[in-house]
């Protein structure tokens, strides 16, 4: 797709019959329009010593869509892992996108089983999964059922969790993301389609240069219906689904997001009307929540980027990828934040938590603003001596930083919970903040924004106070905040809330900056907690 597929095949199956053939002058068009196109260019598991390998896999089924099968399993890897399956890009192989995407990173530091299906040239001119012939998108057939056939086999070969199996791809592979999530919705978790298009936008290969160029708009129910049609009849839960798109992407434009999430927003029986924005990055970033409370779409706008899948080389901790052809260096990874959308990094399991298709119902779930009488900062030196309350709370929001007067700031939030039933199990908790003003950049070198949970208050009341500096927590630690320059930011999850009474959030640097770097953020309504329970 990023480089547009000129099916070689046409056929009924993948024996080697071939069930037309097109003409030379089609054929010859068809590759004019490419050229044209073209152009130049986790908790559980501790991971051994990198020595794991990509290696191919035979025999995984009938494979009708005569896919190659490539697999990365860290060492030591137990059973009851997750299984990401990531599809490459149009003139891509398997190699060249696991460790260029950081796939594999995150597979040994989180530890999960990586499948990366692989096109064959005579399937596709340009190695292409061919997300626009009828015969592959549909359950049960073609390349749709070849990449669940490599699931099974992962699944059997590796006692992978079958409630966190996940797809993602770039391009042509993210348009099979979609088509897997469509048609094997019992199988796939969640997906993550990386300058894709809508499940069934096109069912040949003239219609798919429409697709990707000027995009096809249909209202959001007909979009649904094509979905459902992929597997008529099925009532379980829907895959979420976290959509990437570059804005200065020529070759699949980014009306195709917007169709994607108005796709899936109405599959999900909600708006396409966004419920939080926010910056990561600097990119835009957006999250659909359905009528539970669940994010069940999310959006990342990279801003300037063309045609690729997004990547910041590196080694930090958020850090991954390598640059290339259609590997870009955006300063953002997207298999990392990706991951965090599942809970593959231990977060707390996806944001919808979708167990096992058809089984338990959606958690419950309520959103806490802070009690702003309680909230407040407290500064003191770096080492902790001399704590006392901040005076800005009013005007300018709580600090958390080091200040242009020297001092160290650590925020607090205190959030009413008690309404929680007595009963309840809470199965994640986030914390949302919004940015006020800042200086410097507290994030700089590494630095880390991390919440500090307390069942009930951190000092002698629930009152911002001196002794909230230094005071214990229930759990250290229990979250952290990303880098964010404007909007709201969510934490990672979390379990520690307080059902009886009184839950008070913590938020300091774990390394004391050496030079001013602050955030002020808001209080009160504009600081939430949300939480959910069964």
């Amino acid at each position: 797709m990023h480089r547009t597929r000129t099916s070689r095949r046409t056929r009924t199956n993948r024996t080697g019959r071939t069930a037309r053939t097109r003409n030379l002058f089609s054929v010859g068009l068809l590759l004019a329009l490419l050229v044209t196109l073209l152009g130049a260019g986790g908790p559980g598991f501790v991971p051994a010593a990198r020595a794991a390998s990509l290696t191919e896999v035979t025999g995984f089924g009938s494979n009708p869509g005569n896919l190659r099968m490539f697999r990365y399993v860290p060492d030591g890897l137990p059973a009851g892992r997750p299984l990401v399956v990531a599809m490459h890009g149009c003139t891509q192989s398997a190699a060249a996108y696991d460790t260029e995407t950081g796939w594999t990173k995150w597979a040994d530091q989180w530890g999960f089983a990586l499948l990366l299906p692989q096109q064959q040239s005579g399937n596709n001119l340009n190695s292409c999964f061919n997300w626009f012939e009828s015969g592959d998108i549909g359950r049960g057939a073609g390349e749709a059922l070849s990449v669940k056939q490599m699931t099974d086999r992962m699944k059997t070969d590796l006692g992978s969790d079958p409630a966190r199996v996940y797809a993602t791809g770039l391009s042509a592979g993210a348009a099979m993301t979609n088509v897997v999530l469509a048609a094997y919705p019992d199988v796939f978790a969640a997906g993550a389609p990386v300058a894709g298009l809508p499940y069934a936008c096109a069912t040949s290969v003239l219609a798919a240069y429409t697709c990707m160029n000027p995009g096809t708009n249909l209202t959001p129910a007909a979009w649904a219906d094509k979905v459902r049609g992929a597997y008529p009849g099925y009532t379980g839960r829907r895959p979420s689904v976290s959509v990437w798109q570059g804005t200065s992407d020529t070759t699949v434009v980014p009306a195709n997001m917007r169709e994607t999430v108005e796709q899936w927003t109405a599959v999900h029986g909600t708006d396409a009307t966004a419920d939080t924005n926010d910056t990561v990055a600097g990119y835009p970033h957006a999250v659909y929540r359905d009528g539970a409370g669940r994010a069940v779409v999310e959006t990342y706008s990279l801003t300037g980027m063309g045609h690729g899948q997004p990547v910041d080389p590196g080694t930090g901790a958020e850090q991954c990828g390598t640059a290339g052809a259609y590997i870009l260096d955006v300063n953002l990874c997207a298999s990392y934040r990706i991951g965090q959308f599942w809970g593959l990094d231990g977060g707390g399991g996806t944001p919808e938590e979708p167990g096992e298709p058809g089984g338990e119902e959606p958690p419950s779930t309520a959103v806490f603003p802070s009690v702003a009488a309680d909230d407040g900062y407290v500064k003191a030196s770096a080492s902790g001596g001399g704590p006392v309350v901040g005076t800005l709370e009013g005007s300018l929001g709580v600090a958390v930083g080091r200040g242009t007067d020297g001092l160290h700031n650590r925020a607090l939030f205190s959030f009413d919970t008690s309404s929680l039933p007595d009963g309840a199990t809470v199965k994640r908790a986030y914390v949302t903040v919004a940015r006020a003003s800042g200086s410097g950049d507290p994030w700089a070198a590494g630095n880390r924004l991390v919440l500090d949970v307390r069942s009930g208050c951190f000092g002698a009341t629930c009152a911002t106070g001196a002794d909230d500096w230094a005071a214990a927590a229930s759990v250290s630690e229990a979250a952290e905040f990303g880098a964010f320059s404007s909007g709201t930011k969510a934490s990672g999850d979390f379990t520690a809330v307080n059902r009886t009474g009184i839950t008070q959030a913590r938020l300091r640097l774990v390394n004391a900056p050496a030079s001013t770097a602050y955030v002020f953020l808001r209080s009160g309504a504009d600081a939430t907690l949300t939480v959910e329970w069964d």
